[in-house]
């Protein structure tokens, strides 16, 4: 008797997608909030499924708040949250209400730097389920915790930088 071995795909022999994971999120038919964490940046992107492929409505990342004056690095959670509000704001002018979000194959660690970024998009007005526990508190999100350690004034930056992104 010989048995049959079937390879499985390529993405996820490489541990990229769970596949399991991506259908859950497909099934709900709303957009995935997608985001992606580095060193030294944050990316996030507001894809729709279409049967040709995966459409990205929005995006936005770190060289976004650069351009709008943001001084600092792009790697911290001042930062994520900057860059969350940013790509809600250009989902709310792309008619976008509400979306899931898809950390991919990350692990889910409450008070991150990817919750930092999904409270950007939340406190811009998308509506994403989620739960209150697993978002950072806001005393770390304004960047008090870095000026106590480089006692530089990145909280004045990041009130600054974010009443930016709110008049946009």
């Amino acid at each position: 008797m010989k048995t049959r071995y079937t390879l499985k795909f390529r993405r996820r022999r490489e541990g990229k997608t769970n596949y399991k994971k991506r259908l859950a999120i497909l099934k709900s038919g709303k957009p995935r909030l997608v985001i992606r964490k580095s060193l030294t940046n944050m990316y996030i992107q507001l894809i729709k499924f279409e049967p040709n492929g995966d459409k990205i409505i929005a995006s936005g990342s770190g060289t976004n708040i650069k351009k709008i004056g943001w001084k600092h690095s792009t790697g911290n959670m001042p930062a994520a949250y900057l860059i969350g509000l940013y790509t809600g704001k250009k989902m709310i002018e792309k008619g976008v209400k509400e979306a899931i979000v898809d950390i991919g194959m990350r692990e889910s660690i409450a008070g991150s730097k990817i919750y930092a970024a999904l409270k950007g998009v939340i406190d811009s007005g998308i509506n994403i389920p989620h739960s209150k526990d697993i978002l950072p508190k806001e005393e770390r999100i304004s960047g008090k915790h870095i000026n106590d350690y480089k006692k530089t004034d990145i909280t004045k930056d990041f009130n600054e930088t974010k009443k930016l992104i709110i008049k946009k």
